[in-house]
């Protein structure tokens, strides 16, 4: 090799060549550790997706997620079983009940006797569904509702169940299903963020929610949630400091990011220019937040619809209505979290006040969106967790009993969308233990949300640590007998 290089003319001797061959191969080896996919060609999948763009038409905008955290029991509010009525006080069937692992909860208990619902039950509009006494506004929008009874979870506590409903995964640190909409269609009002969360507490202190729930997890830090709170700043740190006008802020701003576009420059860092963007989100707003939590100027039949309480701070109705004006304004994911639902005892008395916290607003926020003509472009799902045991937890009297948590079945509604209205999807068994037809396990789910929004679950991928992620994992199919 040497001579060769002598012969063209080369001033190389071995040494030197090896030293410089040396160098090369070092430069790349630091090129793909610094920028992984360097010198990959990248697979057809990688090619298909470009973030803020959907891979085909969408039936939907946007999502308001109002998610009962604690877990409903459907026993009391949608999965009608009389069955559980007559054989009140019988030990579960040990066929019925199977292998199913307990909780801590009632693992010790020695017996484990039926229960049926201390409430009644009617059928409501063409659909024939049946739903709660519980539950009379949710009854009068029925057939726009598609009420899913065959829900199934992996998860037994609350903490991974939730998680795992919100990212895909148990653990924490993954995307958000508001962060991955965020990065895969990118925003439609640029004065707004495009994921938000708000909260509210029902009856008792219930199950806490995390911050980890709206994270953006590996995804830049722009799509993360941004929580809305009932106080006077809605989003904290979001006035300008006092003694500082707004051109001050703007001028600021300005140098600001001269200086962090030096440092993306030096450093090749894109957080770096997502920080950037989070900046000028927030400048902007300093206007448009106020705008949007304003409330005063709702008519007096918006009001009557949702309830005296949703001029009242911070509650599950006043929530819902935000939740309607944020997504007419372009946000595309509005989370809602309400707390308390989790009834492990005394359930006749506490599910009876939490129906009565929900119930109203989440039938009005339906009827609002339809009647201005956003139902059919806005997914609004109900639900929680996992569901709740068929058989007692603790003393069962005729006054009084509570219900461990469930995995097996449970039940969630959706509304438009693109979501076919006036259906019952699934069922479970005589009573309500196991899921008997149509089964919709977790994925599945969010696989359906995810097209209802013109995302392909299996290319909306990100690449992390040499692994290609998804909100579905490398599961989940898509439920099409509820599309329209």
């Amino acid at each position: 090799m040497e001579k060769e290089i002598l012969e063209h003319g080369l001033n190389f001797n071995r040494r030197r060549f090896l030293s410089r061959l040396s160098l090369g191969l070092g430069s790349a080896a630091l090129g793909s550790l610094l920028i992984p996919d360097l010198f990959g060609g990248g697979s057809a999948d990688d090619e298909s997706f470009t973030p803020g763009m959907p891979h085909f038409a969408p039936k939907a905008k946007r999502v308001i997620y109002l998610f009962q955290n604690g877990a409903p029991s459907q026993q009391e509010l949608f999965d009608y079983k009389p069955k559980l009525r007559e054989m009140w006080g019988q030990e579960i069937p040990p066929s019925v009940r199977g292998t199913q692992r307990l909780t801590g909860m009632t693992a010790n208990q020695k017996e484990f006797p039926l229960v049926g619902s201390f409430v009644d039950f009617k059928q409501y509009g063409q659909s024939r569904a049946w739903v709660s006494d519980l539950m009379p506004y949710t009854a009068k929008v029925v057939d726009d509702l598609c009420i899913v009874k065959s829900m199934y979870t992996e998860a037994i506590n609350h903490d991974p169940a939730l998680t795992f409903l919100q990212t895909g995964s148990q653990q924490g640190n993954r995307p958000s299903m508001g962060s991955w909409l965020s990065y895969g269609l990118g925003n439609e009002n640029k004065n707004l963020p495009n994921f938000t969360v708000l909260l509210s507490r029902g009856i008792g202190n219930g199950q806490g929610v995390y911050s980890k729930l709206w994270s953006n997890g590996f995804l830049d830090s722009i799509h993360q949630g941004v929580q809305f709170s009932k106080g006077e700043d809605p989003v904290l740190y979001l006035r300008d400091p006092e003694g500082m006008d707004r051109k001050a802020r703007r001028d600021m701003l300005d140098n600001l990011a001269q200086l962090n576009e030096m440092g993306y420059q030096e450093f090749g860092d894109p957080e770096i220019m997502a920080k950037v963007k989070q900046y000028e989100m927030a400048y902007r707003m300093q206007t448009a937040v106020p705008e949007v939590m304003d409330l005063s100027k709702e008519p007096d039949d918006i009001i009557k619809l949702y309830g005296p309480d949703c001029l009242v701070p911070g509650t599950f109705a006043a929530n819902c209505l935000l939740a309607r004006k944020l997504s007419e304004n372009g946000v595309r994911f509005v989370q809602l979290y309400h707390q308390g639902w989790d009834q492990h005892g005394n359930l006749p008395f506490e599910i009876a006040k939490q129906a009565k916290d929900v119930d109203q607003a989440s039938a009005a926020l339906v009827t609002d969106l339809k009647q201005r003509g956003l139902l059919d472009e806005t997914l609004v799902i109900w639900g929680g967790e996992f569901g709740r045991t068929s058989y007692t937890q603790g003393k069962l009297t005729k006054e009084n009993y509570g219900r461990d948590h469930h995995p097996r079945c449970f039940t969630i509604w959706m509304a438009g969308g693109g979501i076919k209205p006036g259906i019952v999807y699934g069922e479970t068994d005589e009573v309500g233990y196991n899921v008997a037809s149509n089964p919709v396990h977790v994925h599945d789910f969010q696989a359906t949300v995810l097209h209802q929004l013109g995302l392909n679950h299996e290319k909306l991928i990100f690449k992390h640590l040499g692994r290609r992620y998804r909100l579905t994992d490398v599961s989940g199919k898509v439920v099409h007998d509820i599309i329209a």
